[in-house]
C-alpha cells in the first residue's frame, strides 16, 4: 500500500491491509440486495480511478457527480481520490437551473448521473461548454452518453495518486438557501480531522456498529455520517436511495437493524409523530444524532420516550464538514447545542467583532484542522467567511454559565421586539411543545404602525379548532419566554418552505 496523504489510503485501502477486506462495507435498503466489501470497494475505487484517467480527465479537473446514495457512488467518489481527480457531489434535489450554475462555475469535464435524474439536468448537460464526459447509471444510456458499465469495463487497478495533506480533494455545495450555491474546498486531511474528532469522540463509532443516515452523501452531515466515520472503523453502513419519509425510515429501522441512526430535526418530529402512533420498531439503537438545524427540546425527549436512546444534537457546517459543537454520551442538555467537538474551539462575537460572555448573544466562530480552505471563485464570500484560522458560521448563539451554547437563529434571522432580541428558534420550540403542533416557523413582520413583532406559521399533527389554538399558543409562548415574545399573528399551513437538507427557509415566509 502507497504511503500518501492521500485521504483513499485511509479510509479504502488501508482495510484490505488490516484484514477487513472480506467485511460487508456498504448494503443497499429496501429490498435492493446490493452489497459492496472493503476489498470491492478497494478494487473498484481503484479501477474507477482508471476510468477517470482514460476519459483524458487531469489532476484537479471536476467530476460532478449526480448520484443517489446508490452502490456506484463509492467507486466514484473515492476513485476520484485517488487519481487527484476532485469528485463534486450534488444535491440531488435541486433544479436544472441551478445544475446549470453549477456546471457553468465548476468547469466539470464529467458528468455522472443516476437514471432517475437524468430528466432534470438534461438540457443543461447537453449545452454545457465544459462537460466532455457523461456517464450514465441506469440500463439504457440516452444518446450521447456512456453507461457507468462501460465507463469501468476493461479498468485495470490505478496506483493511488500521491498527494499531500492540503490539496483539494474533494467539493461540495452549499445548499444554496439564500443564495446561488458555493463551492466549498476540502482537503484531503479534512476527512480524517472529523472522524478522529466527532467521530471517534462523540459518536464513539466502532468496527461492530451498522449505521443508517436519512441525511444523504451529497450534504456533508450525511457524508460523515454515512462514509467518513463508519470507513474510519472498518463498520457496515446501510445506504438508501430514496426519499426519507418517516414509514420509510420505520419500514428501514425494523428491517436492516442499524446500531447508530443519524437524522435532521424536521426528520425526528415526523417520526415522533408517526411512533407515537404506532409504536417503535425492534432495532438496536445505541446512539442518534442530529444537525442541519438545532433540535427541540420535546422532540428529543419524546424519542427519548419512544427509543429508551438519546439524541446527540450538534451543530455543523459544509465550510467546518461535519459537527463541531454538541452534546455528548451521557452528557445530553435538551434544549442546547452541547459544547465543543473535542479539537474545535468556538467563541462568540458581536456586531463589531469584540467578544461578549455568557448571558449574552453573538455570532458564533468556529476553528479546527476540518475548515474549508475557501469558496470557488467567491473572494469576496470567502474573505468575508473565513478570517485567518477562525470560520463565521451564520448563527447566533448564548453561552450559558455551564458552558453549554444556547441556538438563538441564523444572523439574518433574528430580530429585535422593543429593542430585544428575539430568537424565532427560542419561540419555535415553546410552540412545537403544544402537542397539537409538528413544527412551527417565527419571522418578523409589521404591526400598523410599523414595529417589527414575532409571526408563526404552524404545521399542526391533525386538524383541530384554529382560533381557539391561535389563543393557546399565544398564552403558552408568554407564560413561558416572555410577554413580548408571543407570536402576535399565527397562520396555518400544510407544510414550511425548506431546504433539501431540511433547514426551515425563514426568508421565503417574510412578507
Amino acid at each position: 500500500m502507497t504511503t500518501t496523504a492521500n485521504a483513499a489510503s485511509y479510509f479504502v485501502d488501508r482495510h484490505v491491509a488490516e484484514g477487513r477486506g472480506g467485511k460487508i462495507a456498504y448494503r443497499e435498503a429496501a429490498g435492493k440486495k446490493r452489497s459492496l466489501t472493503y476489498g470491492g470497494l478497494a478494487d473498484q475505487s481503484a479501477r474507477a480511478a482508471t476510468a477517470f484517467l482514460r476519459a483524458g480527465m487531469r489532476r484537479e479537473e471536476r467530476a460532478l457527480l449526480l448520484v443517489l446514495d446508490q452502490i456506484e457512488f463509492l467507486p466514484l467518489f473515492w476513485g476520484g481520490l485517488k487519481s487527484g481527480v476532485i469528485p463534486v457531489p450534488l444535491n440531488t434535489l435541486m433544479t436544472e437551473q441551478v445544475y446549470e450554475a453549477i456546471l457553468r462555475d465548476s468547469r466539470a469535464t464529467t458528468l455522472v448521473v443516476s437514471e432517475e435524474l437524468w430528466p432534470v439536468v438534461e438540457t443543461a448537460a447537453r449545452t454545457s461548454p465544459d462537460l466532455r464526459r457523461i456517464v450514465f447509471i441506469g440500463d439504457t444510456p440516452p444518446d450521447g452518453t456512456i453507461s457507468y458499465t462501460a465507463f469501468m469495463e476493461r479498468c485495470d487497478p490505478a496506483e493511488i495518486v500521491e498527494t499531500s495533506a492540503d490539496d483539494v480533494a474533494f467539493w461540495l455545495y452549499s445548499s444554496g438557501s439564500t443564495g446561488r450555491p458555493k463551492g466549498v474546498t476540502h482537503i484531503h486531511s479534512s476527512l480524517q480531522a472529523t472522524a478522529d474528532t466527532y467521530g471517534a469522540q462523540v459518536l464513539q463509532i466502532e468496527e461492530a456498529d451498522t449505521i443508517f443516515s436519512a441525511a444523504k452523501f451529497f450534504f456533508a452531515y450525511g457524508l460523515g455520517n454515512a462514509m467518513t466515520f463508519p470507513m474510519a472503523v472498518g463498520a457496515t453502513t446501510v445506504i438508501f436511495n430514496g426519499r426519507p419519509t418517516p414509514d420509510v425510515m420505520r419500514d428501514i429501522l425494523a428491517a436492516e437493524k442499524p446500531t447508530v441512526f443519524c437524522g435532521v430535526p424536521t426528520l425526528y418530529a415526523a417520526m415522533v409523530a408517526l411512533l407515537e402512533q404506532e409504536g417503535a420498531p425492534d432495532a438496536p439503537l445505541r446512539r442518534c444524532i442530529s444537525a442541519g438545524e438545532a433540535l427541540p427540546e420535546e422532540i428529543g425527549r419524546a424519542w427519548h420516550r419512544l427509543w429508551d436512546v438519546d439524541i446527540l444534537d450538534g451543530v455543523g457546517s459544509t465550510e467546518m464538514l461535519h459537527i463541531f459543537l454538541s452534546n455528548a454520551p451521557d452528557d445530553v442538555v435538551y434544549g442546547t447545542s452541547g459544547k465543543p467537538v473535542p479539537g474545535y474551539d468556538v467563541r462568540l462575537v458581536d456586531e463589531n467583532g469584540t467578544e461578549v460572555g455568557p448571558g449574552e448573544i453573538g455570532e458564533l466562530l468556529v476553528r479546527g484542522a476540518s475548515a474549508s480552505n475557501g469558496y470557488w471563485n467567491q473572494r469576496e464570500k470567502s474573505r468575508a467567511t473565513f478570517e485567518g484560522e477562525w470560520t463565521r458560521t451564520g448563527d447566533k448563539y448564548e453561552q450559558r454559565e455551564d458552558g453549554r451554547f444556547v441556538y438563538c437563529g441564523r444572523t439574518d434571522d433574528m430580530f429585535k421586539v422593543s429593542g430585544i432580541w428575539v430568537s424565532p428558534f427560542e419561540v419555535e420550540q415553546t410552540l412545537v411543545s403544544h402537542p397539537a403542533v409538528l413544527e412551527a416557523a417565527v419571522v418578523p413582520a409589521q404591526d400598523e404602525e410599523g414595529l417589527e413583532k414575532p409571526k408563526a406559521f404552524i404545521v399542526l399533527k391533525e386538524e383541530t379548532d384554529h382560533e381557539a389554538l391561535r389563543g393557546e399558543l399565544k398564552a403558552l409562548v408568554q407564560d413561558r419566554i416572555g410577554k413580548w415574545k408571543y407570536p402576535r399573528w399565527i397562520e396555518f399551513a400544510e407544510d414550511l418552505p425548506k431546504t433539501a437538507t431540511g433547514k426551515i427557509q425563514r426568508f421565503k415566509l417574510r412578507g
